[in-house]
């Protein structure tokens, strides 16, 4: 795979995220809105950022797809933090995978700076649904 392969693969995952983000919105506890703004944000400055590098690359801007499926049907405050820690969970596998795929010590760097935001914001996840450990050895790797 090419950076602009790997680039792009983090995009449709920031992409994605924030899509899950906007559904889950109105469903998420009260304790967790603050975050969920906050994690929205980050994940759209993110995506932008790795826009940028793409452009940089000679390649078109990546847009997002009209619409996105969710691991579960959002009803409530529990099945939101089930569909955000999917959404967190995607995003650090392909951050890991960009990681190991692009050319450059810089997007190695994005793209490791990606996997711990995804890491950190997956543990708050697992922390709002009880789950322990709240943290993962090796995020992003495929048996999570």
């Amino acid at each position: 795979m090419t950076s602009v392969a790997a680039l792009e693969n983090a995009i449709d995952a920031e992409n994605a995220a924030i899509f899950t983000y906007g559904v889950t919105t109105a469903f998420i506890g009260s304790g967790d809105r603050a975050a969920v703004g906050e994690y929205v944000a980050a994940h759209r400055v993110r995506r932008d950022e790795l826009n940028d590098d793409l452009v940089a690359l000679g390649a078109p801007e990546r847009r997002a797809a009209a619409g996105y499926r969710l691991p579960v049907e959002v009803t409530g405050p529990e099945s939101a933090a089930t569909a955000l820690l999917a959404a967190e969970t995607e995003c650090a596998r392909a951050f890991r995978a960009m990681a190991e795929q692009v050319d450059t010590p810089e997007l190695r760097v994005r793209a490791v700076d990606g996997l711990t935001a995804c890491a950190l914001r997956a543990a708050h996840w697992r922390g709002a649904l009880g789950t322990s450990p709240v943290t993962t050895a090796f995020p992003g790797a495929a048996q999570q």
